[in-house]
């Protein structure tokens, strides 16, 4: 066996005993990304290097391989990779003032530290600084919206249940209002995805640098039936969301920015196609015209609104032909 591949073991072995289902060959197939028949060798070789391999069937009826007892410690393998992961995340969540996550992550960090021998913990932890110090937050221009970290623990705890909650949004003195949380949008600008059920049943967008105060009630309520945040957040093209926008838009980059354009992806849900001329046809359906023209701005005179018609009113006069360079 070569050491790639006896790597591969010791890492499905791990998943193995990690995941309190198992592991089927259709998740070993994507986690190593290779056939179904080489997946089928994988188990083969972990059932015969492993005694404690148990294969069960789930409720799909699909085999599942998973390891009884833990492995031992002595045969983790270096840690680097995840320590650098745990504390980009811990930085991440810091920036964004979500310090419960940002607490989680470290405690989870040191307590994968302390289980290494003193010789890999210190390696891994200078691996990691060395890779750390090396990476830089590009500085994104234009304001950054904080978020209250009081605000978004409450945040955080209501969308576990889920529970109600009692805010107070826009004025300092405004009234409090009882929404039912579905989920965060988080970005330049971040927003609280809810349903006000004294203003209807449609869901609203809540800016979370104007919520002032936020309790989380002991009331919990059904999520919208259907609902998917991913979904919610593709029917806009940035975070603002209005369904009287919502439609087709079609952009044509002009040849020479069509190649820069290509390296792009303007929408979860776009498709793209070269036309004979050299340029290209971006397609995608989202409402948040505003948005779409702030971002348009910044390719000049490179590229065409062909639908919407509102959009393309927009941005109509306003592209510049003197920009020394595409986004």
């Amino acid at each position: 066996m070569t050491f790639a591949k006896a790597n591969d073991l010791l890492r499905l072995a791990q998943l193995a005993a990690s995941r309190r289902l198992g592991i089927s060959l259709e998740e070993i197939s994507q986690e190593f990304g290779i056939s179904h028949r080489t997946a089928q060798r994988m188990t083969s070789a972990l059932e015969d290097n492993f005694a404690n391999v148990v294969v069960v069937e789930d409720d799909d009826r699909r085999r599942r391989w998973r390891i009884q007892s833990p492995i031992p410690e002595r045969l983790q393998p270096r840690q680097e990779n995840t320590i650098e992961a745990l504390e980009i995340a811990a930085r991440a969540a810091r920036d964004e003032n979500r310090l419960r996550h940002a607490r989680a992550l470290e405690d989870l960090r040191d307590s994968l530290i302390t289980r290494l021998s003193p010789r890999d913990a210190l390696r891994s932890e200078a691996d990691a600084e060395a890779v750390l110090s090396a990476l830089g937050q590009v500085a994104r221009p234009g304001p950054k919206v904080a978020m209250r970290p009081e605000v978004t623990d409450v945040l955080i705890e209501a969308l576990r249940g889920p529970f109600k909650m009692r805010i107070v949004y826009g004025d300092t003195d405004a009234e409090t209002r009882t929404v039912e949380p579905h989920g965060l949008l988080l970005g330049l600008r971040s927003y609280l995805v809810a349903r006000q059920a004294d203003r209807g049943e449609n869901l609203r967008h809540f800016r979370l640098d104007r919520i002032h105060s936020a309790e989380c009630l002991d009331e919990s309520f059904p999520i919208q039936s259907g609902f998917s945040l991913n979904d919610h957040a593709a029917q806009a093209f940035g975070a603002y969301q209005d369904p009287a926008q919502y439609g087709e838009v079609v952009w044509r980059f002009l040849p020479e920015a069509a190649p820069r354009a290509a390296e792009f992806q303007f929408h979860p849900n776009q498709s793209a196609e070269y036309r004979d001329d050299g340029s290209l046809i971006v397609r995608f359906k989202a409402a948040g015209w505003l948005e779409m023209a702030w971002h348009l701005y910044q390719w000049g005179d490179k590229v065409e609104v062909l639908e919407p018609a509102g959009l393309r009113a927009l941005v109509e006069g306003h592209a510049r032909p003197d920009f020394p360079a595409l986004p």
